[in-house]
């Protein structure tokens, strides 16, 4: 994959990252955001989602009781039968897929099958972008080991 470095970099600083993520826990959160926003839209002028997709081969969003609604829709059946079909309940007690490795919905050349009806939290990804960065950094450095994007975002925090 053409951005395995960046994945192999956050595998590396795993260690250092928990600690770089109570670092960012004490900058104001005005500042924080700020910050990644800024390199959220640095990271994606060079990284490519379609020649990645590594989040839909290896993750399974969440959906919400809209997304699945709005799928079911597209699909032109009952939102339980889509449920049936696609979904599961996790420990969390929140809806993803079945077969999350990868998405039922990813086509061979990464692109997406229901793009424009996606899960919020799909059309979110990685969600580096968001305000109240402070409420995700756990998520956020678990996700620089799937996404090169949030990997080159939380490097970049690094020597700010």
């Amino acid at each position: 994959m053409k951005y395995q470095e960046d994945l192999d970099i956050a595998k590396e600083n795993k260690a250092d990252n928990k600690r770089l993520g109570k670092q960012m826990r004490r900058t104001p959160e005005r500042k924080l955001d700020e910050i990644f926003h800024a390199e959220h839209e640095k990271a994606f002028e060079d990284i490519d989602c379609l020649e990645c997709a590594n989040c839909c081969k290896t993750t399974s969003p969440i959906f919400r009781d809209v997304d699945i609604k709005r799928l079911a829709k597209r699909f032109r059946v009952k939102p339980i039968q889509f449920i049936d079909q696609y979904l599961r309940v996790d420990e969390d007690e929140d809806y993803v897929l079945k077969l999350a490795e990868p998405c039922p919905f990813l086509f061979d050349d990464n692109s997406c099958s229901v793009y424009e009806d996606r899960p919020k939290a799909c059309s979110e990804y990685p969600h580096t972008d968001r305000k109240k960065m402070f409420q995700i950094i756990p998520l956020t450095l678990k996700n620089t080991e799937i996404c090169p994007a949030a990997s080159r975002i939380v490097e970049a925090m690094r020597d700010i």
